[in-house]
């Protein structure tokens, strides 16, 4: 089943990253299907740590977008969604390549979200999971 209440498409995402973060670390949107959107980020100078790992804070930015652009997209027309609460556990380090996260809702309600996000390397394997919680805030005019 679609969940989409606004168009979306990988271009729409793509436009909506330009000169952010998303952008500057390299974030690229790959797919959008009825339930889900994935992305990957580099495992390049922009992203890793001192150790050469990918930075744990990149991974938690790669999640946060994927999960904040579920909400965004599948929120009434008119409506924000922000973040409430975002939490990571990571699992495996990775040195090269692409991370490739995916996210899917666990909750679409009237006021608050929640989405699961899943990373994984280039050989399939998790690196990350992580959710977050949004809120889903009414058009000022709907408001009383």
């Amino acid at each position: 089943m679609r969940i989409w209440k606004q168009t979306i498409s990988v271009e729409l995402l793509t436009a909506s990253a330009a000169n952010t973060a998303v952008s500057h670390l390299g974030i690229e949107f790959l797919e959008v299907g009825d339930d889900f959107i994935r992305a990957r980020v580099p495992v390049d100078s922009r992203t890793i740590q001192p150790y050469g790992l990918l930075h744990g804070g990149v991974s938690v930015v790669l999640a946060e977008t994927l999960g904040s652009c579920g909400a965004a997209f599948s929120a009434p027309e008119g409506h924000r969604t922000v973040g409430l609460e975002v939490n990571a556990n990571h699992l495996k380090g990775t040195t090269s390549g692409w991370v490739t996260g995916i996210t899917r809702p666990v909750h679409i309600g009237r006021s608050t979200q929640v989405w699961q996000i899943e990373l994984r390397n280039d050989a399939g394997e998790l690196t990350c999971v992580s959710r977050i919680t949004m809120a889903v805030l009414m058009p000022r005019s709907a408001k009383k």
